[in-house]
């Protein structure tokens, strides 16, 4: 069976719009179902976002399944100017900011429809915040970034099973968040509502505007996700 890991449940959303049935799992992650797309069963987890909590739940899932597969799926920040909201990335390679880090080639997958982008995926346990910082990562050679993907096909790779990575955009390379998001992590690296909510009501004109503004993209992300999986053949 493949696994999809993902950071947060949100990520799902439009995937679980698809489903034809769920069912939920009682193991100890933030998320944890089986989806039935397309008559055929699918892992999907999300534990929180960084590499530890994202091997953390493929670890889970290799507990209690034997795996086909790991797909490292959600939203990333665009480096790439071409890249626009919503956007699906496939990426063909996920690297770590890592000097002895050579990259993981991840498996072709085919797609039926829709625009695609492909290229160089940077995995990094931080939310890059700025469009300032997004212009320094570009000098990698990425093409996005995200928090999770290395670490899922680092476990991949361990157990010897095909590692896919699709990703879908929610912020361009020439935007900034409202928050730096890091600061809103606790100490097991997940992200604190009551942190971001704190700060957002410190700064509301300038912060809750540009929230809300996030959520809409995250959503229609999600379901542009979603649609995608779907008619993806893997």
């Amino acid at each position: 069976m493949l696994a999809f890991v993902a950071a947060e449940r949100r990520e799902f959303d439009g995937l679980l719009r698809r489903a034809d049935r769920v069912t939920k799992l009682d193991w100890p992650l933030q998320f944890a179902r089986i989806a039935w797309v397309n008559g055929e069963p699918i892992m999907l987890v999300a534990n929180g976002p960084g590499p530890k909590l994202a091997g953390w739940a493929a670890e889970n899932v290799r507990k209690h399944q034997e795996l086909a597969g790991l797909v490292s799926t959600g939203f990333c920040g665009g480096l790439n100017p071409a890249l626009g909201p919503c956007d699906i990335f496939v990426a063909t390679e996920v690297v770590a900011l890592s000097p002895d880090c050579k990259g993981v080639v991840s498996q072709p997958l085919a797609y039926a429809r829709g625009s695609v982008r492909t290229g160089k995926l940077l995995s990094i346990d931080r939310v890059v915040s700025t469009a300032a910082e997004k212009a320094d990562l570009r000098q990698t050679g990425a093409d996005a970034v995200e928090m999770e993907a290395a670490a899922v096909a680092e476990k991949a790779a361990e157990w010897n099973i095909p590692f896919y990575c699709i990703r879908v955009v929610t912020d361009t390379s020439a935007e900034n968040f409202p928050l730096d998001f890091n600061r809103m992590r606790d100490a097991d690296g997940r992200f604190s509502r009551m942190k971001i909510l704190g700060a957002a009501l410190r700064r509301p004109g300038a912060v809750l505007p540009e929230l809300l503004k996030l959520n809409r993209r995250c959503k229609d992300a999600s379901q542009a996700l979603g649609d995608f999986i779907v008619d993806a053949s893997f």
